[in-house]
């Protein structure tokens, strides 16, 4: 005969057995739930809204391919072109080369949710033969989205969640705009980027230098892309510390011939352009 105390034991543990099951049910609807609530994470910037191409400009090269560019006066109107563009890569791209290249790897990696409509992308980013860590935070805010990138470098001179750059995006990523710091040992604010993207490629990119105190500030380069045979242009303001004013430049190319056209009635005394052909030399503008 079974017992009264054994049938009593045998419905306690029955009971605690369903508690325990209706429990985990109810913890996993809730995760559920709560996941669902969440949304989807917001739509990365492209790369691309980072980047200025300068391969049309760059010494020696006739875009990706190698040339012998002759010297003289004979390639004077690409060259001047040319200074003016390098001056600017050399600005944006030393300081900014790391979480750059940071960035570019995001869209390779699943962001997490963390709380308050806010996304982290983490991940290690290689970049020349150092591995960094990045984290890339997104915050859905009405109609746009708040962005934070940190850096961290472990070892001798490194650096924890340095917050190298910020910004603001649409929640469709048509536009934005990014605010950069120079470095970890240098944490000022020195450079504006605004962006605009046109169908599935960025059809603007703007860097202005922001730094205060310093007479470059208030400079700026404008480059994007158009309709036209010169498909390329940038729009130059600059300034120029040898003569300790401002220039005002309009640059226009062909991406595929690489031939174009400068204006800037600074240097030249006219508001003529001046042309070049595939080669780089000077030829007269039709």
């Amino acid at each position: 005969m079974i017992s009264i105390v054994y049938l009593k034991q045998k419905n306690r543990d029955m009971k605690k057995s369903l508690l325990v099951t209706i429990a985990f049910v109810l913890s996993a609807f809730l995760i559920h739930s709560c996941n669902k609530d969440n949304g989807n994470p917001p739509i990365l910037p492209p790369a691309a809204s980072l980047t200025i191409d300068f391969d049309n400009f760059e010494s020696g090269k006739k875009g990706d391919i190698p040339v012998s560019v002759p010297k003289g006066t004979q390639v004077s109107n690409w060259e001047f072109a040319a200074d003016a563009a390098i001056i600017w890569k050399t600005i944006i791209y030393p300081p900014l080369a790391i979480p750059v290249a940071a960035f570019q790897l995001a869209i390779n990696n699943t962001p997490v949710y963390i709380e308050n409509k806010t996304w982290q992308w983490s991940y290690d980013a290689p970049f020349l033969g150092t591995t960094y860590k990045a984290k890339l935070t997104g915050q859905i805010s009405g109609s746009n989205v708040l962005w934070k990138m940190y850096i961290t470098k472990d070892g001798t001179g490194g650096y924890s969640d340095f917050l190298w750059f910020k910004g603001t995006s649409k929640v469709d990523a048509t536009s934005g705009q990014w605010i950069f710091s120079h470095s970890p040992q240098n944490p000022v604010e020195i450079l504006q980027a605004d962006w605009t993207k046109s169908g599935e490629n960025v059809g603007m990119v703007k860097y202005a230098f922001i730094k205060t105190g310093d007479p470059f500030k208030d400079s700026y380069i404008e480059y994007g892309l158009k309709t036209g045979t010169l498909n390329a242009y940038y729009t130059i303001h600059y300034y120029n510390s040898l003569y300790q004013q401002f220039y005002d430049l309009n640059v226009e190319w062909s991406t595929s011939l690489h031939n174009g056209r400068v204006k800037c009635p600074g240097h030249f005394g006219t508001s003529d352009w001046y042309c070049w052909d595939s080669n780089f030399l000077n030829v007269t503008c039709q």
